[in-house]
């Protein structure tokens, strides 16, 4: 008989367990599965948004109450032997009850459930009820109970598997969830059940594409069962033996093509079916091989280097069953755009929703995923250690077909916290997370998925033995450049891999204009409650330095020149490590993605707006890229073809006047650095303050100033701006810019004038006499003249010539 699934996500109540501080009617409120009660409180109108002005302070009770949600069912019987209650995901601490009878408790968000029902089911009407206890309750009692650990946050997230970042972050409001997150549904069946199928897709030695498929089979009788599986024209049988549970096949799909990550290839994908009987499973997988060189941290797909152009990813909204599978897909797309090859998934947050892989297959990137651990001591003591071990042997099953996911990763800067942050005194002889990264997860990755490299953690040089942040092997993260330094530091160090490093800056004006009701002042209360890195605000003026004046109290200011700054800050770093292809390999922008409306070091914020960083990381993050320094030109060709022609250097002046000029004939190799030193006509300026170096090669150019903003003799801003509407299915607005003047870092920000603008280039340097056409889409401006004014339309001419 074919297996019955029938979905349970209507006609949900919630109700808490105690007193609460709303008016929570005596019923309860209806509630939506998938979901969370934040946000059924919030549909409710008991609740107001967390994400908006300060209202996130008046939501800690939500994570210190206990609640249960209650639905009831009807079935009629179906003739099958077996009835399963699944629950694909449930946060966190759950009891749950069918028809007064309890059934199964959970303790683990990253987990999905199944609990066999069949004899407490009646028929006509049943009742179903899932109980959550506080988080809070049960992380403080496990806390109590194991001794405390040391943390980046005086919160108990380590005492819990639950996304960390609930708990609170230097870019995230604590929102302490408690709800059923994932879909939940009742499952009957009769004989053989098809448990699961991991696949694991690789090349064999001869580089041909080759699939390894695991079927686990849930049934009663002990007789031998027959399957099948298809892939690509290949079709090959197999046998769960007689008394066996399990079954492995190995086939080779020479009609398969090999998956690429974007800009090396195709990312051709492939149906799978598995046949067992009557049942069926279908999925969809690539063929790659990779390998990681481990002392240089060198990604190697299908037998090609890759560096690595990548972003780190936090969750995308601090209530992840709201997120859409298109808007997974606009963000990934967002990162595509901006040259992205890799996207790292980092470990405060979440094992991502099969959308998340299944786009990133689709769109070619290349995903790094960390298990979920980060900026905490864990303790590896019960149940904590059975817990992680049943989340990692499903999340490795499930996520093994994905060709994207290249790498596992242990944890986030846990063996930094060990080395560095004064942890080891405090432990003592307690535990903190070494098996699991040493012992218990690689175990779980060699057994699980051997296609796949395993990395302890990040930052981690290879062996227990040496300094975490050794940046002659591994892995390192930079964040002196944030916290203490000027960005020019990043110049100080030529590391092997940069798996985290960013700088902070506001996200676009109309994001902080619906999240901020009171005025938008650099100090104003509202707006600092959305800031939540320690000493945040005096960083940002910090780091302007001396590339960009103060602001002072002037809030037009203030958003543009720390928008700005911190485009610049990570351009810089990006362009030196780049330059130093190929022992260095790579480089992961902290990060791409905002979970709500935060100043933080987000490309893109929480709304979904670009920022000035999104611009600056697709021009930097190109195939090909003009890198300026210690007295040399460096072409970084990344693309897979070589890049020849005629370098030309000029030296200008700001006014436009050629004072020098030379021509080099180059060609660069596919995939390697190209170094030009610079003729001394061009090297050294005769005033600092007033020249350019210019550096063109095709449609590629660099313009360099050797000297500081602050410094730079630039003059008043003059211009000429054309504004031309443009009609048709997509109405926008032409923007046509003529310098008469040097005009550098030209922007703008038609979100100013209406929410859904958005404009499709940022930060262009004009030469005296040269043009550029910014195309404004979205909306129907009132007033599109003002396109071509202040603060819409900004340079940084007009904040040093204030």
């Amino acid at each position: 008989m074919t297996l019955r699934h029938l979905p349970l996500h209507d006609g949900w109540t919630l109700t808490a367990d105690s007193p609460v501080p709303v008016g929570l009617p005596a019923g309860g409120v209806p509630a939506t599965v998938p979901g969370c009660v934040h946000t059924d409180l919030l549909a409710a109108g008991l609740i107001d948004d967390p994400y908006l002005d300060d209202n996130e302070n008046r939501l800690g009770w939500i994570g210190r109450t206990d609640w249960t949600y209650r639905t009831t069912f009807d079935r009629t019987p179906d003739g099958h032997d077996h009835a399963d209650l699944c629950f694909d995901g449930l946060d966190t601490v759950a009891t749950v009850l069918l028809n007064g009878i309890e059934v199964g408790r959970t303790a683990n968000q990253h987990r999905s459930y199944r609990f066999p029902v069949r004899q407490l089911l009646v028929e006509g009407t049943n009742t179903l009820a899932v109980r959550f206890t506080a988080p809070y309750t049960y992380a403080e009692e496990l806390r109590e109970r194991l001794g405390d650990r040391p943390g980046a946050y005086a919160e108990p997230y380590a005492f819990i598997r639950k996304m960390a970042c609930n708990f609170g972050w230097d870019w995230g409001p604590t929102l302490v969830t408690s709800g059923i997150w994932r879909p939940v549904a009742l499952e009957t069946w009769s004989g053989p059940r098809i448990a699961s199928v991991k696949l694991l897709p690789d090349l064999d030695d001869a580089g041909v594409p080759r699939l390894t498929v695991t079927l686990d089979v849930d049934r009663s009788g002990r007789e031998a069962l027959e399957a099948v599986v298809e892939v690509a024209g290949e079709r090959v049988p197999f046998t769960v033996l007689a008394g066996e549970d399990r079954a492995t096949a190995t086939l080779s799909v020479p009609g398969a093509a090999p998956w690429w990550p974007r800009s090396h290839g195709e990312q051709p994908l492939y149906d799978v079916t598995v046949r067992l009987g009557g049942r069926t499973w279908q999925g969809r997988t690539g063929f790659r091989g990779v390998t990681l060189e481990r002392e240089a941290f060198r990604i190697v797909v299908n037998g090609e280097p890759v560096f690595v152009r990548g972003v780190n990813w936090i969750p995308e909204d601090c209530f992840p069953s709201r997120l859409t599978r298109q808007r997974i897909s606009d963000r990934l797309d967002q990162a595509v755009a901006a040259g992205v090859n890799l996207v790292r998934i980092w470990g405060g947050g979440l094992y991502e929703s099969e959308d998340f892989y299944e786009l990133a297959d689709e769109k070619g990137l290349l995903v790094w995923q960390d298990f979920p651990f980060a900026c905490a001591a864990y303790p590896e003591e019960q149940p904590l250690w059975d817990e992680v071990a049943a989340e990692a042997r499903e999340n490795v099953t499930r996520l093994a077909p994905h060709p994207s996911l290249v790498l596992w990763c242990g944890n986030n800067e846990n063996l930094e916290g060990h080395a560095d942050w004064d942890w080891q005194k405090e432990l003592g002889d307690r535990t903190w997370g070494y098996g699991y990264y040493h012992e218990l997860l690689p175990a779980i990755v060699a057994e699980t998925d051997p296609t796949r490299p395993y990395w302890p953690g990040s930052p981690y040089s290879g062996t227990p033995e040496a300094h975490p942040q050794d940046p002659a092997r591994g892995t390192i993260h930079i964040w002196d450049v944030w916290n203490r330094a000027d960005y020019r530091a990043y110049a100080d160090r030529v590391p092997r891999f940069v798996a985290e490093f960013g700088f902070q800056g506001p996200p676009a004006y109309a994001t902080l204009r619906r999240a901020v009701s009171g005025p938008l002042a650099p100090d104003a209360p509202l707006l600092a409650h959305h800031q939540k890195a320690e000493d945040g605000d005096a960083k940002l003026l910090r780091g302007l330095g001396d590339h960009l004046p103060q602001p002072g109290t002037d809030f037009d200011d203030w958003h543009w020149l720390t928008q700005l700054n911190q485009a610049r800050a990570v351009t810089f770093g990006i362009r030196h490590f780049r330059s130093h292809t190929p022992y260095c390999m790579g480089t992961i922008v902290w990060q791409l993605n905002d979970c709500w409306p935060v100043v933080s070091w987000a490309a893109v914020d929480g709304d979904g707006r670009r920022k000035p960083l999104w611009y600056a990381l697709r021009a930097v993050y190109a195939d090909r890229l003009i890198a300026v320094r210690d007295g040399a030109v460096h072409l970084v060709n990344d693309a897979s073809t070589p890049w020849a022609g005629t370098l030309r250097l000029t030296r200008q002046g700001l006014d436009g006047a050629v004072l020098a000029e030379e021509d080099v004939v180059v060609s660069t190799a596919a995939r390697s650095v190209g170094r030009v030193p610079l003729p001394p006509s061009v090297a050294e300026p005769a005033d600092r303050t007033r020249e350019v170096l210019v550096a063109r090669i095709g449609g590629t150019r660099a313009v360099e100033f050797y000297e500081e903003d602050t410094r730079l003799a630039l003059p008043p801003a003059r211009y000429d701006v054309t504004v031309t509407e443009i009609g048709g299915e997509t109405p926008g607005y032409r923007v046509e810019v003529t310098a008469r003047t040097l005009l550098r870092d030209l922007a703008l920000f038609p979100d100013r004038l209406d929410p859904a603008a958005e404009v499709d280039e940022m930060l262009v340097t004009l030469l005296p006499g040269e043009s550029a056409v910014f195309m404004i889409t979205g909306a129907v401006l009132a007033d599109p003249e003002a396109l071509g004014a202040r603060p819409v339309l900004r340079c940084v001419n007009d904040s040093v010539n204030r």
